[in-house]
């Protein structure tokens, strides 16, 4: 039906219409209006994928950038302003890019702040975000923070969303919100709720605990009782190791999350794996001092040990073992882990290492992303076979394992994508 679905002919699409051709333009026009008419819902029917290594990536920037320059959409417009074209948009740019997991995802932070209230900003041509001089709590009113309505603009777009993707793809939606200290960076101040970390962190926790019981829990209900085979997905990279030390991480942070899971039917359909910074055990604690004694930095040094710090997120992920870009340890730690737990290895693909505007020497960069995702790929390999070898059902979600692009938008690099994509497609078969 489209000729361009046959990798890497999109990728090779996208990359002469960021170049000007007028031609390329044109078509990339005529396949977004027919998809957003509907003309190629067909298309986006859940296949059982390729026996093999998978590529899914978050690509609400890539959306925005196409709805912006074909439609002329403000970035409020373009994520607001019609679920079925926002799907639709989001499944097509999938399919173009060659990336079988017809995930859905939207600006989770923002979205769920703007839920609760918060003063939002959207910034032409650019994600929104809350006002960050403008908080919606503070020390004094936390307690007044109520209950969503289900009904409310955001509540329904996420339902919407959700009814469409189900219906064109067939898969289990997810619903995608912030989770807890993260929620609370964004309401509160990134910077009043970091001093609470040391002033007062009992403080914090009741703050976490109010967000888990008023905000997360109610919502979590509604999305299971319309979607029961659904899963809540929560993001919390303020939250991070790398931001709060991972024993505020464990302590606080995952903490809450492990509230949802426990005490509620459908925990064991929550998940969060997008901590980054494992690299922080690294620290040497007798630099503490020294810290101190200078200007005022993070301090990273953390008793936990790396495995200590992985099977804590594991806590709050326990499907797969995820190794973001920014964790910066060595890989075979993680795909040890993952056949440790037997669950299969998701491998992070940095937002800079694909980015234009980011790659000084493109064949240099080439060169060095050939060689990174052949091991990537060959990781996510060894962890499948080993699993499946142990009993895992490979061909069951979450699939045998995926390189996961963090930040696909209008300005990644295509030669880069199509070197990505195409080693996991051509060289990540798995042993029958």
């Amino acid at each position: 039906m489209i000729e361009e679905l046959h990798f890497p002919a999109g990728c090779h699409l996208f990359g002469r219409w960021q170049e000007g051709d007028l031609e390329a333009e044109k078509r990339l026009k005529e396949i977004f209006d027919g998809t957003i008419a509907g003309d190629y819902d067909e298309v986006f029917v859940n296949n059982e994928p390729k026996h093999g290594v998978q590529a899914s990536a978050s690509i609400n920037l890539f959306v925005l950038g196409v709805l912006s320059k074909f439609y002329g959409l403000n970035s409020a417009e373009a994520y607001k302003g019609d679920a079925k074209r926002y799907v639709r948009v989001s499944l097509m740019i999938r399919k173009l890019l060659g990336l079988p997991k017809l995930y859905i995802e939207w600006p989770v932070y923002a979205f769920t702040a703007e839920a609760l209230g918060a003063v939002m900003m959207y910034p032409e041509g650019a994600p929104p975000g809350t006002d960050p001089g403008i908080p919606l709590i503070n020390r004094d009113n936390w307690q007044d923070l109520c209950t969503p309505a289900m009904d409310g603009e955001i509540p329904k777009l996420f339902d919407d969303i959700l009814e469409c993707y189900q219906e064109l793809t067939g898969l289990e939606p997810v619903l995608h919100l912030t989770a807890p200290y993260s929620l609370a960076a964004d309401i509160y101040g990134q910077a009043e709720l970091v001093t609470a970390l040391s002033d007062e962190p009992e403080h914090v926790n009741e703050l976490l605990d109010h967000l888990v019981d008023v905000v997360l829990k109610p919502w979590a209900d509604h999305f299971f009782e319309k979607f029961p085979n659904g899963w809540l997905e929560l993001s919390d990279a303020s939250g991070s190791p790398f931001f709060i030390g991972p024993e505020k991480c464990r302590d606080m942070a995952i903490r809450s999350i492990r509230r949802l899971k426990d005490e509620n039917e459908w925990g064991a359909r929550v998940y969060d794996a997008n901590y980054r910074g494992d690299y922080v055990t690294q620290a040497v604690k007798s630099a503490r001092s020294s810290r101190r004694r200078s200007a005022p930095q993070k301090d990273h040094s953390t008793d936990l040990s790396f495995a200590e710090l992985c099977d804590i997120k594991q806590d709050v992920c326990t499907d797969y073992v995820m190794r973001l870009h920014d964790d910066r340890m060595p890989l075979h730690l993680y795909y040890d882990k993952a056949i440790e737990r037997n669950v299969p290895i998701f491998i992070g693909i940095g937002a800079s290492q694909i980015d234009r505007n980011s790659i000084a020497d493109l064949a240099l960069a080439k060169e060095e992303i050939t060689s990174l995702c052949a091991e990537y790929v060959d990781s996510i390999k060894t962890v499948a076979n080993a699993i499946a070898d142990n009993g895992y059902d490979v061909r069951v979600p979450p699939w045998p394992g995926a390189i996961y692009f963090e930040d696909v938008s209008a300005n990644t690099n295509m030669e880069i994508m199509e070197i990505i994509v195409g080693t996991a497609l051509n060289q990540g078969a798995l042993k029958a």
